[in-house]
């Protein structure tokens, strides 16, 4: 029997390429003799290190961004794997190209493009999003398609022995010996990918937790908003790291409140809990996007709101006039840190 051999692609944001971890996990599961590599751009590539079911990370960068003449020359590349199997997650015409010239014989995708049914692409449709599933289920489809059965959908990110290390005395030099305390961690970009809160009103949730003597306060971001920096007595655990980095030190914290955003899915990866920003339309509602794997509270204003204040782009909700209240996300906070 021919070895499996795998080439996962997904070359979209940091929270899209978390929701792939599950994949080859369940593959390997199913078919422990597999070999698995997965394409990501060269910002996503940290979210793999360490894990055990990925064989190989291959950056995408240059088969991206490679001129028409050099497609033969990509191929050649990718041929040398003598993969047969690709999922690609995210429809891309050059990258579909390059798959058909490399030889690949089962050719996995999304979508429904004229390039993909010229190459003889197996589409996995998603029905239109009805019923409605998770991203990271959608996204397990491509592991089903090729006999993998599973509901275990849960992302996942494996540090080193050396950075779990750091991890645990990073988290006893903030809580300083005192381990009753509890770090929250206030992510408050999204990339403009999701709504999320002004900047006013993180503020305002940043005093709320500073007063509370239990609690530890951070701010996550890698680059923090001129209006949040050199705030007394929050700590800025992230400024100008790396994906890495951030990912150590996020394993550090209690629980991270954020928008629907990259930094979420990380969180979910490594078990830490979440309160996070949702809305409740198809493009981003949280049983679509939510955080999968940890515990966690997931809020959405309530419809009435909804009803008399959506501005039809999420991208543009700000949850401005009490869309979400800063005490429904104290109250979430401590719900969760009591469990």
């Amino acid at each position: 029997m021919t070895k499996i051999r795998i080439l996962l692609i997904r070359i979209d944001r940091i929270g899209d390429v978390v929701l792939t971890t599950a994949i080859p996990r369940e593959i390997k599961n199913k078919f422990p003799d597999a070999f698995i590599a997965v394409m990501v751009r060269s910002y996503t590539k940290d979210i793999f290190i360490n894990n055990p079911y990925v064989d190989e990370v291959i950056i995408a960068d240059e088969y991206i961004n490679c001129e028409k003449p050099e497609v033969l020359k990509y191929a050649a590349k990718l041929r040398n794997y003598k993969f047969t199997h690709s999922f690609l997650i995210l429809p891309n015409e050059k990258l579909n190209y390059i798959i058909f010239l490399s030889g690949i014989k089962n050719r996995f995708g999304t979508g429904h493009k004229l390039y993909q049914f010229i190459t003889g692409v197996k589409g996995l449709s998603r029905n239109k999003y009805n019923p409605l599933r998770h991203e990271a289920d959608y996204c397990m489809d491509f592991a089903r398609a090729i006999g993998v059965t599973t509901s275990n959908i849960d992302s996942e990110i494996y540090l080193s022995v050396i950075e779990k290390e750091k991890s645990k005395k990073l988290n006893l030099l903030l809580k300083k010996d005192n381990l009753s305390k509890k770090i929250i961690g206030i992510h408050t970009t999204s990339g403009n990918s999701a709504p999320n809160f002004i900047i006013k009103e993180y503020s305002i949730l940043l005093n709320e937790l500073l007063n509370e003597p239990d609690y530890i306060v951070c701010i996550t971001d890698n680059k923090v908003p001129k209006e949040l920096d050199n705030i007394d007595n929050v700590v800025y655990l992230n400024r100008n790291n790396n994906l890495r980095d951030t990912i150590v030190n996020l394993s550090a914290i209690d629980l991270l409140v954020c928008a629907s955003t990259g930094p979420l899915h990380i969180a979910a990866a490594l078990k830490i809990k979440s309160v996070s920003l949702f809305c409740p339309l198809t493009a981003c509602s949280p049983k679509l996007w939510g955080p999968v794997g940890n515990k966690s509270i997931e809020l959405i204003p309530d419809a009435n709101y909804c009803a008399g204040n959506c501005p039809n782009d999420p991208k543009k909700c700000k949850y401005e006039n009490g869309g979400i209240k800063i005490d429904t996300i104290l109250q979430s906070i401590n719900k969760l840190l009591m469990n």
